[in-house]
């Protein structure tokens, strides 16, 4: 793998491997770009295959981050990290004080915060080693989890996608497949369920799947099967390069829009979505609910004001399929526009 080849391509600021001994900590820290403000991005905690595949997805998700900073008008850089280990086994005091020990070492440069396999009570023990966290339990003085800011941006922008493919937001009988229903997957399936859109659920955790779909009294599959239901909106919520060269020409649906990061596993398959005809809601725009909940809390925690910036998230899709449509490009391409230009103005501005 040619790191410095691959940093300077994506214009990447910093890579940090990390380290400990003693706790047995294996981490990298990936920056992307610094010019928005400091690099907010959450830290993820993962069995991967290789520690290449590590670098690689810690090094996407920074870069998503600081596309997503820009079109949520958030003034934070991008950064993300991964934690190598699983999440149900190798979680110790001693490692995430470690990791927190890494992350102060960077001065503020980056702040981080939960993703896949870290919960609030996990960052509390990042927090004793370093100031530059948020998402702390509420108990604790924190956010608590951004699950629900994410699912509620998804189904507000679930509503804008039907809006513009339709000329109706409603959600009543509208078939939903969603991909995953862990902490933010279960939520946007409770938002559309009260909303009566009716429901296939799968997860890789097969009895958790059935327990919810007993539960919101929804229809469940078995998580291959997910990509060949007859629906209307394909909602991935659960790990990244699910939509590819495999998957697409499974999918019967006319949107796809998720809480998932880096649902694309190369940009091009957002213009072989483009020409098939299926409207997708850019991953980065759709579910930056959860970036805008943890942002909040560095200027002083209000739930009103979130939910009412993270509805915004509605519109901004709105403007850029009216933008999509104008210039006869994907979905994908008119985002990354919009954010490279905010990214470079801020760039400008800096220097």
């Amino acid at each position: 793998m040619e790191i410095f080849e691959k940093l300077k391509q994506g214009e990447y600021e910093n890579l940090i491997l990390c380290h400990d001994r003693d706790s047995g900590l294996k981490a990298v820290i990936a920056i992307h770009d610094t010019s928005l403000g400091p690099a907010l991005g959450g830290c993820r905690m993962w069995n991967y295959s290789t520690e290449e595949d590590a670098i690689i997805d810690v090094m996407r998700l920074a870069k998503a981050m600081t596309y997503k900073s820009a079109m949520a008008e958030i003034k934070h850089g991008g950064g993300k990290a991964v934690i190598i280990g699983d999440p149900n086994k190798d979680k110790s005091s001693s490692l995430f004080k470690a990791f927190g020990k890494f992350v102060n070492r960077l001065n503020g440069l980056y702040i981080t915060a939960e993703d896949v396999g870290i919960r609030p009570e996990d960052i509390e023990q990042i927090s004793q080693t370093t100031s530059f966290t948020v998402g702390k339990p509420v108990s604790k003085g924190g956010s608590g989890s951004p699950s629900w800011a994410t699912a509620f941006g998804v189904f507000n922008g679930i509503k804008a996608c039907l809006k513009f493919v339709y000329g109706s937001e409603n959600l009543t009988g509208i078939p939903i497949a969603i991909q995953g229903v862990g902490s933010v997957g279960y939520d946007l399936a409770r938002y559309l369920a009260e909303n009566r859109a009716d429901l296939y659920i799968s997860d890789i955790d097969k009895e958790k799947a059935k327990k919810i779909a007993h539960l919101l009294k929804t229809k469940v599959c078995d998580p291959d099967e997910i990509f060949d239901i007859d629906c209307t909106v394909f909602s991935p919520c659960a790990l990244g390069g699910i939509i590819n060269d495999e998957t697409i020409p499974r999918l019967k649906c006319k949107i796809i829009a998720g809480a998932a990061n880096n649902q694309l596993l190369e940009e091009r398959h957002g213009e072989v979505l483009h020409e098939k005809g299926i409207l997708y809601a850019p991953d980065y725009v759709i579910n930056a609910g959860g970036l805008i909940n943890v942002s909040e809390k560095l200027v002083g925690y209000s739930r009103d004001r979130v939910t009412g910036k993270v509805k915004r998230i509605s519109d901004r899709l709105s403007h850029l399929f009216k933008v999509s449509k104008a210039g006869g490009i994907s979905t994908l391409s008119a985002a990354n526009r919009i954010a490279e230009q905010r990214i470079q103005e801020a760039r400008l501005r800096k220097n």
